[in-house]
C-alpha cells in the first residue's frame, strides 16, 4: 500500500473497454471531417457559394461560436436519451449536413447544412468525452484522456492535410463530401460496435438551470473581463481558419496549401506542450498566461512584414533544397510561434479561472470557461470579414482590367479573358472556328491547325463549366467564372501554356498594397489584450487586498 493511504497500489494499464476504442475511432472521424471542412469554410462560402466577404465573416462567426455554446445544452439531451442514441442522431445530422453542404451551393441550403452540422457537433462533444470518462476509473482517467486528446489532434492534422490535397485536385466542394463520408463512417461505427455506457454523471441540471448558471457567471464582471482578455489570444489564433487561407490565395494564388500551413500549430503543440507544462509548473497562472499573450501579437506583426521582406529578398528564399515565398516563410514561423504561445496558455488557463471564481462556485465557472472561445470566434471571424473586404478584397469585385492584372500576378497559367459572346461557339464540339481563332490571335496565341473544342464538363462539384482546346500537344482550358452581384455575370477565362515564371509576373494591383494592414490590426488586438491582462492583475490584486483588510 502507498504510504499515508489505505488504498492498495493500483497497477496501471492501457486496457479499456471496447466501447472506449470505438468511441475514439468515431471521434477521430468526426474531427477529421470537421477540421477538413472548417479550414475551407470561409473560402467555400465566399468563392463557391457567393456570399460576400463580410457576409462570410458573420456566417462563419455564428457557426464557430455556436459550437462552443450549444454542447452544454446538447449534453442534457444526451443524458436523457442515452449516449448511443445521441451519437446516432449526431452523426446522422453531421453526415446529412456535410453532404448537403457539398452537394448544393445554394445560399439557403448552405445555411441549413451549417445548422445541421452545429447541432450534430454540439451533441458529439459532450458525449464522446463523457464516454471516455465512463469507460475509465479515477486511476486510469488521465491515461484515457491522453488517448482522447491524441486522437483529437490526429483527426485535426489528417483532416486539414487531406483538405489541402482535395482542394488542389478536385475543388472545395469535395472537401465537404469527404467530411460527409467520414461522418457516415462514424455513424456505422456507432451503429454496429458502440454499446451504451450511460452518462458520465446523472442529469442533475435542466436547460433552465443551465441558462441561470450561464447568466450568473456572465454577471460577474471579473470573470467576464478575464474571458474577453484571453479571447484576444484566440482571436489571433483563429485567423488560421478565418483570414489566413483567403489571404494567401488572394495575394499569391492557389497551390500554397494553407491547410498544411495550419497543421504547423497542432504539430508544435503536440511536441512542446509537455516540456513547457513542466517548465511553467511553478509559475503563477497569470504569469504563464501573460507570456502567451505577450508572444501572440508579435506573430501577427511578423506576418505583416511580408511585403518588406519580399522587397528585400524577392519572391523566393532558398532554404537548402526548398524555395519558399517570403510570405509563406513568415507564416510558417508565425504559426509555429502561435503554437508555442498556446503551450504557455493552455495548461494554466483553467487554474487561473478557478482562482478568479467565488469559492463556492469554482465548478460552475470552470464549466463555462469555454466562453472565451465563444467570444473569440464571434469577434475574430466578423472582424476578419471586414478586414479582408477592406484591405485584401475579393478580386471578383474589382474592375475588369484590375481582375486581369490580379490573375496575371497570381496564376502562371492564366492567359486572357475571352469575350462571353464566344460561349455559343464553345458549346459546339468540333474544330475551332475562325472567330474563336482570331480571338486567341489577338492575344498573341496562334492555335495550330486541327485544334478542336471539347464539350463542356464540370471540373468539380459546384465549379463553373469548363471547355478544352487541344491540338499538337497544346492544351488550353477555358473556364466560366461567375461574378457575384445582384445580377451575376460570367467571364470566360483562358488558361494554358506557356507558364510564366515568378519573375515574369506583374505586381499585384494597387488594391492589395495595404493587405498586410490586416495583421497589424490583429496585432493591436493582441497588444490590447496583453495590456488589459496586466491592468486586470493589478486591479484584482488591489480589490482582493482591500477585501482582506476589511474582512
Amino acid at each position: 500500500m502507498k504510504e499515508g493511504s489505505d488504498r492498495p497500489a493500483v497497477k496501471l494499464t492501457w486496457r479499456f473497454p471496447p466501447t472506449f476504442w470505438f468511441a475514439n475511432a468515431a471521434e477521430l472521424c468526426e474531427r477529421a471531417a470537421y477540421y477538413g471542412m472548417f479550414i475551407s469554410l470561409f473560402r467555400y462560402l465566399n468563392d463557391v457559394v457567393g456570399f460576400t466577404t463580410v457576409q462570410t465573416g458573420y456566417i462563419s462567426a455564428a457557426f464557430a461560436a455556436s459550437l462552443y455554446l450549444l454542447p452544454t445544452f446538447m449534453g442534457i439531451l444526451a443524458d436523457r436519451i442515452g449516449f448511443r442514441r445521441a451519437l446516432l442522431l449526431a452523426f446522422a445530422l453531421l453526415a446529412g449536413g456535410y453532404g448537403l453542404l457539398g452537394a448544393f451551393q445554394l445560399k439557403a441550403s448552405v445555411l441549413c447544412a451549417l445548422a445541421l452540422i452545429v447541432l450534430g457537433g454540439a451533441i458529439v462533444k459532450p458525449v464522446i468525452s463523457g464516454t471516455v470518462a465512463k469507460c475509465s476509473d479515477s486511476d486510469h482517467r488521465a491515461r484515457a484522456m491522453s488517448i482522447f486528446y491524441m486522437v483529437v489532434n490526429i483527426g485535426s492534422f489528417s483532416g486539414k492535410g487531406l483538405a489541402g490535397y482535395l482542394n488542389e485536385r478536385l475543388g472545395l466542394a469535395y472537401i465537404n463530401l469527404y467530411a460527409a463520408g467520414m461522418a457516415a463512417t462514424a455513424l456505422l461505427l456507432v451503429a454496429l460496435l458502440y454499446r451504451e455506457v450511460g452518462s458520465a454523471a446523472p442529469a442533475s441540471r435542466s436547460a433552465a438551470e443551465t441558462v441561470r448558471g450561464l447568466l450568473r457567471v456572465m454577471k460577474n464582471f471579473r470573470f467576464l473581463s478575464l474571458i474577453i482578455l484571453v479571447g484576444g489570444f484566440w482571436a489571433i489564433q483563429n485567423q488560421l481558419y478565418a483570414s489566413m487561407p483567403t489571404y494567401i490565395e488572394r495575394l499569391l494564388g492557389r497551390g500554397y496549401k494553407p491547410e498544411w500551413l495550419a497543421n504547423i500549430n497542432p504539430l508544435v503543440v503536440v511536441v512542446c506542450v509537455v516540456p513547457i507544462t513542466h517548465l511553467v509548473r511553478h509559475l503563477r497562472p497569470e504569469n504563464s498566461i501573460g507570456i502567451a499573450l505577450g508572444i501572440v501579437p508579435f506573430t501577427a506583426v511578423l506576418i505583416a512584414t511580408g511585403p518588406a521582406l519580399q522587397s528585400l529578398l524577392g519572391t523566393q528564399i532558398a532554404l537548402g533544397p526548398l524555395r519558399l515565398h517570403p510570405l509563406i516563410l513568415l507564416f510558417i514561423v508565425g504559426i509555429g510561434l502561435q503554437g508555442l504561445a498556446e503551450c504557455f496558455l493552455s495548461p494554466k488557463w483553467l487554474e487561473y479561472v478557478s482562482k478568479q471564481a467565488p469559492p463556492d462556485q469554482v465548478g460552475l465557472y470552470l464549466g463555462y470557461s469555454y466562453l472565451t472561445s465563444f467570444f473569440a470566434q464571434l469577434f475574430s471571424f466578423i472582424l476578419a470579414g471586414y478586414l479582408l473586404a477592406g484591405f485584401c478584397p475579393d478580386p471578383r469585385t474589382l474592375m475588369p482590367h484590375v481582375r486581369h492584372q490580379w490573375r496575371l500576378a497570381t496564376d502562371p497559367h492564366y492567359q486572357f479573358c475571352l469575350d462571353p459572346a464566344f460561349r455559343t461557339e464553345l458549346d459546339r464540339e468540333g474544330p475551332v472556328d475562325a472567330g474563336l481563332r482570331a480571338a486567341f490571335e489577338a492575344h498573341g496565341i496562334a492555335l495550330p491547325q486541327g485544334a478542336r473544342v471539347q464539350a463542356a464538363t464540370a471540373a468539380s462539384l459546384g465549379s463553373n463549366r469548363t471547355w478544352h482546346i487541344e491540338a499538337q500537344g497544346l492544351h488550353y482550358t477555358i473556364q466560366q467564372a461567375v461574378l457575384p452581384g445582384p445580377e451575376p455575370t460570367a467571364e470566360l477565362l483562358v488558361f494554358g501554356p506557356p507558364v510564366r515564371a515568378a519573375s515574369e509576373r506583374p505586381p499585384l494591383p494597387a488594391a492589395y498594397r495595404r493587405a498586410h494592414y490586416l495583421w497589424f490590426v490583429f496585432a493591436s488586438v493582441g497588444f490590447a489584450a496583453f495590456g488589459g491582462l496586466m491592468l486586470y492583475k493589478q486591479v484584482t490584486a488591489a480589490v482582493d487586498r482591500r477585501r482582506a483588510a476589511t474582512a
